[in-house]
């Protein structure tokens, strides 16, 4: 019962880091790869920042979700 719960809490943040990484905004693209990005600091505002903030703590807890087991047993 346990494990099956922890496997779907495990399947549910693996989908949430995936969806945060992917909603973040990365400038050009593929540009910079061919020196087409003007690279300039500029600070996180807003939801972006959220979004930011919120993929630390899924990727924290999914880490959490996988190594807390492996100490247990």
């Amino acid at each position: 019962m346990l494990t099956k719960t922890l496997q779907i809490v495990q399947l549910v943040l693996a989908i949430l880091v995936i969806v945060s990484i992917l909603m973040q905004q990365q400038g050009s693209g593929l540009g910079g790869a061919f020196g087409g990005e003007g690279n300039f600091y500029r600070s996180k505002r807003g939801l972006e920042k959220v979004l930011f903030y919120a993929t630390i703590v899924f990727i924290v807890l999914f880490v959490a979700s996988v190594t807390i087991p492996l100490f247990l047993s």
